[in-house]
Parts: structure tokens; sequence; C-alpha cells
């Protein structure tokens, strides 16, 4: 009988924690923003994806089409390139 009660005790604890959230996705740090050096490339958001066949990139760097598939992994070193719709370079970041 007493292990009845002491179910019937923890029932709505166990159903409070399964309606926790879930914690937000890990943002790297701000002292990390740059970690990959893409300050320099900035200039080149707005400009034809072809500017990028004509430069010589760091080792690593992705360039991501508009619907291509590409990993989710985090890698803070790792320079990457993302082209709109429109063929031209949208963002430029460190992930």
């Amino acid at each position: 009988m007493r292990r009845i009660g002491r179910f019937l005790l923890l029932a709505p604890l166990c159903a409070l924690a399964a309606c926790a959230e879930a914690p937000p996705p890990a943002q790297p740090p701000a002292s990390q923003a740059d970690s990959c050096n893409a300050a320099p490339f900035r200039g080149l958001v707005g400009q034809p994806r072809a500017v990028l066949d004509r430069m010589i990139l760091p080792a690593g760097t992705r360039i991501i089409g508009p619907r291509d598939a590409v990993t989710m992994d985090y890698r803070a070193d790792r320079m990457n390139f993302e082209i709109g719709e429109n063929g031209r370079i949208a963002k430029i970041g460190c992930y």
C-alpha cells in the first residue's frame, strides 16, 4: 500500500517534468564571432557568386547555395559563404 501512495505522489512531478522546455541551442561566445577571420571578406556581401571563383579562400571554406544540404556541426574556424536565390553572396559567417 505504501508503494502505491509514493507512486501517486511522484506521478504529478513526472508529468510536470515532461512539460519542461528544452534549452535553446548554444550560441558561440561573442569573442569567437570572427574566429574564422571573415571580417576582411564582409565587403563581398551582395557581390555575384562568381567573384569567389577568382579568390583563394582559406582551407575548409564552404560556399553554400540556396538549396544545398549542409552539415549542422559547429566549427568556429570554418568560414561559410551563403549564396542567395539571386546568385549573390547573402551572408558570410563562422560556423
